[in-house]
Order: structure tokens, then sequence, then C-alpha cells
């Protein structure tokens, strides 16, 4: 039996090996296509993607999985995930297709399915998707009269651009403000750096220059350094680094030091408490969400409600608790009143508008909380993963035992690459660390 083909954000894997290859995105694209055929109107599908060689690949493959059924394509190119997501709402489509593996390097790829609202698909539908690809059966094609067609979006570029700019404050402007944007040589490498531009700011651009293999590397969301240090050799007033999809983002303020998620839902949730905007009487986040955030947020009077990790579940518990706010320490910042999904522009769109409403530097307002210390190492594996192994239970039971009422443990399996995510925080550093490494040289034991 073939593994599983969807983990937490869609499916992904190595390109060209399973189950990112051709063969399998043809099959995903008929099974899904079929799954979102209803009524007796032309149906649409809307496929993006970020700037990976594989997309060549892995684009048209799909696009001949819907076509065969009947559905239309329209290409977007190059957009972020975000992006997607509002288009396949604007546009009326029936679905919705990224093709990314958001923060992985270049020889990874995804595919993330979003369904006719704009929201990334259930688990539930996910599985009806996979049953249908891995069943065998031959697909109900389209009769050769009702093949569907395909075409490009035009200036689709201009129309997410639009749509984040009318997000930010109105009356409000950037002029004046010097920010260096790093984009991953991903999706957002145009559209981001224009969006600031034609907001007045002066714009430093790194991370724009995708040749199909640089996507993320050295750059982005998950390599700050250069951003760092660009933020503070040109006087900036921000850095932004979003992730190769552009779905999350984190701030450098202007003297170079890194702002997480965590913090960032803290001053979008400050701001929008304050000002009554603040739905559901709380914020969502999740597992791996730091300590220090859950308790300033008791301390304004918000609750903090945490979700398994992925943003997708971020988002079905805002939704279950009419929150407007969520996200991941990670940067995915979900702002239900803009968009259904993570959103790394139109976040860092709230911060900007935070420092010119609040008139401080982004030091003074970013950092509204001090983190517990908090230590996540990953540990790769081959095969299943040796979570249930006798070594390793007894290891997580002991790092339980020795943080007892002063700190907390977190084991997880990725749901995106063949790792496990060994996490635990709490008031002595050198206690975790010890935990940390205890329990990771059980695992690696385990697994050999």
């Amino acid at each position: 039996m073939a593994p599983e083909l969807f983990g937490t954000d869609g499916i992904r894997g190595t390109a060209n090996a399973y189950p990112m290859t051709a063969e399998i995105a043809l099959k995903v694209g008929q099974a899904a296509g079929r799954l979102h055929m209803r009524g007796d109107h032309r149906h649409t599908v809307v496929i993006g993607k970020d700037t990976r060689l594989s997309g060549y690949m892995l684009e048209p493959a799909l696009a001949a999985g819907f076509i065969g059924i009947g559905m239309d394509v329209i290409f977007v190119g190059p957009m972020p995930t975000p992006a997607v997501a509002m288009l396949t709402r604007s546009l009326r489509a029936d679905l919705g297709v990224m093709i990314s593996a958001s923060h992985n390097a270049f020889q990874d790829n995804g595919i993330k399915l979003f369904g006719p609202d704009g929201y990334k698909l259930s688990d539930e539908r996910e599985r009806e998707i996979e049953h249908l690809v891995s069943a065998g059966e031959a697909p109900a094609l389209a009769p050769a009269d009702e093949l569907g067609r395909a075409k490009r979006l035009d200036d689709v570029e201009g129309r997410y651009i639009e749509f984040a700019k009318n997000t930010f404050p109105k009356g409000l402007r950037l002029d004046g403000l010097r920010i260096v944007i790093d984009c991953a040589n991903g999706a957002a490498y145009k559209v981001a750096p224009s969006a600031l531009w034609e907001l007045g700011a002066d714009v430093i651009r790194l991370g724009v220059s995708p040749d199909g293999f640089n996507i993320n590397r050295d750059c982005g969301s998950t390599d700050t350094s250069q951003l760092c240090r660009s933020v503070v050799e040109n006087g900036a007033h921000l850095g932004i680094a979003l992730d190769g999809d552009a779905d999350r983002v984190i701030v450098v303020d202007e003297t170079g030091k890194v702002v997480d998620g965590d913090q960032l839902m803290a001053l979008i949730a400050t701001g929008w408490a304050s000002s009554g905007r603040l739905a559901g009487g709380g914020i969502v986040a999740t597992v791996m969400s730091n300590l220090g955030l859950e308790r300033y947020l008791d301390s304004i009077g918000v609750a903090l409600y945490r979700a398994q990790v992925g943003d997708r579940y971020v988002v079905e518990q805002m939704k279950e608790r009419g929150c407007n706010v969520g996200g991941e320490q990670s940067g995915h910042i979900i702002l239900a009143d803009y968009n259904t999904t993570g959103d790394g522009l139109i976040a860092s769109l709230e911060v900007l508008a935070a420092i010119v409403q609040d008139g401080r530097k982004a030091s003074e307002i970013c950092h509204l909380f001090e983190p517990l210390p908090q230590l996540l190492r990953n540990v790769r594996f081959s095969g299943e993963p040796p979570l249930e192994t006798e070594l390793v239970r007894d290891a997580v039971k002991d790092g339980e035992d020795r943080l007892s009422g002063s700190g907390r443990l977190l084991i997880r399996k990725s749901g995106t690459e063949p790792l496990i995510r060994v996490m635990a925080e709490g008031e002595d550093e050198a206690l975790i660390a010890s935990v940390v490494d205890d329990i990771c040289n059980a695992v690696e034991q385990a697994g050999r």
C-alpha cells in the first residue's frame, strides 16, 4: 500500500519522486476536480506556483488532470499562496491549487488545495482525494467536446497588490519609512516589494532574483542573517522576511533583532483588542507558541487558544471560536478579516500600520513580552518514525517528570518533512537543554 499522500499542509516531498511526480499530480488533478464538479456551470480551477524548477513539471501535469475531466484552468504563475486563496474566491472558482513546498529547499515541492471558499481542504476531503488516487480506478474522463480549456489571467499581480493595499488603514502612508524586504527568491518577489513601494516606502529588495534553485537558500524567513545585516547597514526602520510561498513572515526591527510570529500576534492582538476589533475574546496559536505569549495575553485580558501545528488547524479553531486573529510562532499569521490563510504581506502591513500610528520605533513596540527559554531540535529519520519505541517513550516520560511544574515538553512528527521535532520550554535553560538532548539521543538510537 502506498504511503499517505497528505500531510499537515497538503502533499509534499522531493520533486520527481513519490509523491511529487507528474503521474501523481495528474491523478490528483483528476480526483480533486471530479470531487469539485458541482452544478452545470463551466467548472474552473486556479493554479499558482512558486519559483521552483519542478513547478514546470507539476503545473502542466495538474492542468492535464483538470482539463481531462472537463475543468477549465486559470494559470496565475508565480504568486503567493494567499493570493491563490483570494483569487479562488474572487473568481468564483471551484478549486484553487498552489504548487509550493513553502519554506523547504528547491528540491522539494508540494500541492496545496483550496475549496471555493478559499479555505484549505479539510482532512475528510483530502482523504477522499487520496482514496481516488490510490484506488487505481479509471477516472470518469470528459468526452472530447467537453474538455476543459486553459488560459492565463491578465494583471494577476495587480489584483493581489490592490487587495493587499486595501487592508492598510485608509489615510495612512509609508512615506519616510525605509524597509528592507527579503522575498526568499520565491513567489512574492514581484508583488511584495511593489505593494510597499506603492504605499510610499523606500524599499530595499533582497531575494528577488529566482533562478529555480535558490528559493529559501540563505534567505527568507528561515535564514534572516542577511536581512538583519542589511537593516542595520541601511539604517532601515524595519526588515520583512517572507518564505518561499509568502504565507509566513518574520520581522526584523531597526536594531537587527528578529521578531517572530508570537511577538507579531501579540502586537496585532493588542492593537485590535484596544480598538474593539478583536473577535472571539482571544487569538488562536499552536502548541509551539511560547508560554510568554500566553502570559502576556492573559495580562491584557485576551485568551490564547492552542491548536495543533499547521495553519489550517489554526484556521479551523478560529472559525469554531469566532476569532479573527491566529497564527504560528514560525510566522504564519492569519487575519480572518482579510484572508482565509496565512498572508505574510498583509501581516507585515499590520505591523507597519502599528509603527506609523504609534510613532515609535519597531524595537519599542514589537517586543511586548519576554519569551521563556525554548529549545527546538529536529531529528531526521528514515522509514517509520521511531516515536513508539520503549527507548523513546522512557526518555519522554523522564523529560516530562523533570519539567513537571516548571515547563512543558512537545514531541511530534513533522507533517511536511521526515523529521521528529523535540521542543521544551521552561524557566531553567540548562534543564530544557538537557531534556531535549536526552530525547533527541533516544530518537537517534531508536531510528538506527
